[in-house]
């Protein structure tokens, strides 16, 4: 994932669905584990069926666990983004899992051998990963600044949706919130201070828009839901025929 870029995100585990998505132009794929029915035998299906399908492969994991974070970069997810996190002890967790010793915790079993393919020695996978924590929780929220700064913390992720709901607000009052030390300005300028990847879930394109504006720029700017849907209101509206009632 990079600054600049812009991802779909899924909650489907059809692997047919999933490499069109793959290969459709989005820069990253998002599988949502923790919302989605990708469990942890699915994660071996979908990561041999995207191995090069073309976007980089990222899962949101259901929680801070390191079982899940390892299990999820052993089947090729370029990154892992981990909710509930609830304060800096809990990003911590989480960048340690997501590196082998001596920077981690995380135990060696990536899933290509398996295929047939070649996995990366543990020093370059350590290089490679990236670990993004979700910013979701007021706890995290507070901490931000030691979460950015905690050594294997490689982006901080807004869920715009959950903030909204932590901090008692809406996600159209967070969006617009351009005030100085807003919540949102408080999470880039943190990852600007620390030189760390800042990104956000969107949605949809006009999400994506608003959270530019707050200098978020890696969005996942769609869903799959979303791509359905918008195609299927394009197919209707060009064809133009009003059906019988």
């Amino acid at each position: 994932m990079a600054g600049h870029s812009r991802g779909v995100w899924t909650f489907s585990a059809d692997v047919d669905l999933l490499r069109r998505l793959a290969s459709s132009g989005f820069d990253w794929l998002a599988l949502d584990a923790q919302h989605g029915p990708v469990d942890r035998s699915g994660l071996h299906t979908v990561g041999r069926a995207l191995a090069g399908a073309g976007a980089a492969v990222v899962v949101r994991v259901p929680a801070v666990d390191p079982a899940w974070i390892g299990a999820a970069l052993d089947a090729g997810a370029a990154a892992v983004v981990v909710p509930s996190v609830t304060g800096t002890a809990d990003a911590v967790r989480a960048a340690r899992a997501s590196r082998y010793p001596p920077e981690g915790d995380r135990s060696w079993g990536p899933f290509a051998p398996l295929w047939g393919g070649p996995a990366p020695g543990p020093a370059a996978a350590n290089a490679t990963v990236q670990c993004l924590v979700l910013v979701e929780t007021a706890g995290a929220l507070a901490d931000v600044d030691e979460i950015a700064a905690t050594p294997g913390v490689d982006g901080l992720f807004v869920g715009p949706f959950d903030l909204a709901l932590g901090l008692g607000t809406t996600v159209d009052a967070l969006l617009d919130d351009h005030a100085p030390g807003n919540p949102l300005g408080v999470v880039v300028a943190a990852a600007a201070r620390h030189g760390v990847l800042v990104g956000a879930f969107a949605g949809s394109p006009g999400h994506a828009a608003r959270l530019r504006r707050h200098g978020i720029h890696c969005l996942a700017v769609t869903t799959d839901l979303g791509v359905v849907a918008e195609g299927c209101r394009a197919v209707l509206a060009e064809d133009g025929v009003t059906p019988a009632g």
